[in-house]
């Protein structure tokens, strides 16, 4: 079970570590922890536990303030079976309010932006506050504006946990965002849950599952709709991973004609409305991973719309991964030395959650492989901004 962390955590940590004049480095010692794990405490990629943060109060002489930012441990499995319990009652009552669905849109909007680890906590309580309104009998159209609201933000849920790495608490949210579509008979976000699982599985290196559940997320979405577009991206992903260059491309056509004549949403940073902007950025990622050399093209100009200044642009997220998408294809097109450079950019910045940490280290590998000392650099800021794990091919799928 994981801890409900105030998102003030991290920003307390790193005020009480500075206030006593301590490095990252001496923390470490002193509390025995790694630099890097301290890292991801500060920048909200990681949550501590409860042991963690009433130790490093004692350390720090916080005087408690770390200690309290964090509660008791959650039970996932729980939190969500009482959703799917008073939804399968039908026993639900209170009004439906236009700022709870506001709401959803703006924690969907919020995804690429903020750090995993300070959204999960406003998704939580935003969800616990529609559980709170399913508690007697509403008319039908209000119920299910209520369970579409919950489902949007049990997927949303689950998408955090997965860039947390949380993957049992995002498997308990995803089977309670998917009960609660067909409850609504949503099949849109029938179609996301499918389309959450295949990113994550492919993340882990199951290939043939994830274009599995691509397949069924495409038959299950509403024609035109944003799952269906982003399920067709991740097949040409998985096609591309599995080593089919045609299949890739084939895909990647499609998901050009759906996105062809798509107007710019409203929100064009929802993470469940496709902006036509997302397709270059997907053809890029999947380009590298099959190693065609049009990669390269077109991973420069995404860089370029999305950072044209060098700063992170408005999407910093999207930025770090356009950096390792250019990267990889650089050094299939024997260009290294700015492979590492782009790959340290992205690394240094903090933007590369948990879950997508396997792209940075499969960059990693590959220059080291292709023997330019530079290689050395890039390794020593993924040892001191990666997640805990290995550092090796093995981080990347398969």
């Amino acid at each position: 079970m994981a801890s409900s962390v105030d998102p003030r955590f991290g920003a307390a940590l790193r005020e009480f570590r500075e206030r006593r004049g301590v490095s990252l480095r001496s923390l470490g010692q002193l509390a025995h922890r790694s630099k890097s794990h301290l890292h991801e405490l500060e920048a909200g990629l990681k949550a501590p536990t409860v042991d963690t943060a009433r130790h490093l109060d004692r350390i720090l002489d916080a005087g408690g303030v770390l200690a309290r930012l964090v509660d008791a441990p959650i039970d996932h499995a729980a939190e969500a079976g009482e959703l799917r319990a008073r939804v399968a009652a039908s026993d639900v009552s209170g009004e439906v309010l236009e700022r709870i669905e506001q709401g959803v849109d703006d924690l969907a909007s919020s995804y690429p932006t903020m750090a995993p680890a300070d959204l999960l906590p406003l998704v939580r309580r935003h969800l616990a506050y529609v559980v709170r309104l399913l508690d007697g009998r509403v008319t039908l159209a209000q119920q299910r504006r209520l369970l579409v609201a919950g489902g949007w933000l049990a997927v949303l849920r689950a998408t955090v946990h997965i860039d947390l790495r949380q993957r049992g608490a995002a498997a308990a949210h995803l089977r309670a965002a998917r009960e609660l579509a067909e409850h609504a008979e949503h099949a849109e976000i029938q179609a996301w849950c499918l389309e959450t699982r295949a990113w994550d599985v492919l993340t882990q290196g199951d290939y043939r599952t994830a274009l599995d559940l691509s397949h069924q997320a495409q038959r299950v979405a509403p024609k035109g709709s944003s799952a269906r577009i982003q399920a067709t991206a991740q097949e040409a992903r998985a096609w591309a991973w599995i080593g089919d260059v045609a299949a890739t491309r084939r895909a990647l056509e499609r998901v050009e004609r759906l996105t062809a004549n798509l107007p710019v949403p409203e929100r064009a940073e929802h993470h469940y409305r496709y902006d036509p902007a997302k397709a270059a950025a997907y053809m890029a990622t999947t380009l590298a991973w099959a190693g065609d050399p049009a990669a390269e093209q077109v991973a420069r100009a995404v860089l370029t719309d999305l950072d044209p200044h060098g700063d992170g642009g408005a999407r910093p997220r999207r930025s770090a991964s356009a950096r390792l998408d250019l990267g990889l294809a650089l050094v299939a097109a024997d260009q290294p030395d700015e492979a590492v450079a782009l790959g340290a950019q992205a690394v240094a910045s903090g933007r590369v959650v948990p879950s997508n940490w396997w792209r940075a280290a499969e960059l990693l590998a590959k220059v080291e492989q292709s023997g330019v000392p530079e290689a050395a650099m890039l390794r020593d800021l993924c040892v001191e901004y990666a997640p805990a794990r290995r550092l090796t091919a093995d981080s990347t799928p398969g």
